[in-house]
């Protein structure tokens, strides 16, 4: 074997393994990011199962006060239902801003009995929920940010490639409820200083 011949090959070799070396830093970071994702999901659902479970006592609570809206506790439970059946992320998102509305509408009608809003269990209730809704708001943004750091690799060059030979797809972000989107509608009246 000659010199150039030898040459070559040990470049072909470093090239090879260079190449090798490559596809495995691109399939690495696609794996963390797929399992990012998993972590933050699951960092969400910890706090849905923690909300879903404070419901039944925030419905007790206000079922005790005989004049309270049947209808909106109903409203409640059958949004938690359906976060049960829920499915997927996109299913869930859905069912997670269902209850999210109800919550809003019973807190807000609270405020029409006086006596259910100085009820200790209800205000411990009602703190407990909203600081759930603003870690749940904290971790959907997390899992947002683990969704589109990874929908953005698996569509740049070269990572497309590996992602399309492990078969990877887009993953779907947690969503906003089209009525959170709304602007709020608020009246204030001045006072006339005719």
């Amino acid at each position: 074997m000659s010199t150039t011949t030898i040459v070559i090959l040990g470049i072909l070799g470093f090239g090879l393994l260079g190449i090798i070396g490559y596809f495995i830093m691109i399939y690495n970071g696609l794996i963390s990011l797929k399992e990012n994702i998993k972590k933050s999901w699951s960092n969400i659902d910890v706090i849905l199962k923690q909300r879903y479970d404070e419901i039944p006592k925030l419905i007790s609570v206000c079922e005790s006060y005989a004049q309270f809206e049947k209808g909106m506790l109903d409203r409640l439970l059958k949004a938690r239902e359906r976060y049960v059946r829920a499915d997927g992320v996109k299913e869930k998102s859905k069912a997670s801003n269902q209850i999210s509305e109800a919550l809003r509408s019973v807190f807000a009608l609270a405020e029409n009995y006086p006596e259910l809003k100085a009820n200790e269990n209800f205000m411990q209730l009602q703190n407990r929920i909203s600081h759930l809704e603003e870690t749940l708001a904290d971790r959907r943004e997390f899992f947002n940010d683990s969704v589109n750091n990874y929908n953005i690799r698996i569509q740049q060059i070269p990572d497309v490639f590996v992602a399309g030979m492990l078969n990877y797809q887009q993953e779907e972000m947690f969503e906003v409820a089209e009525e959170e989107r709304r602007d709020v509608k608020v009246n204030i009246k001045l006072p006339s200083f005719d």
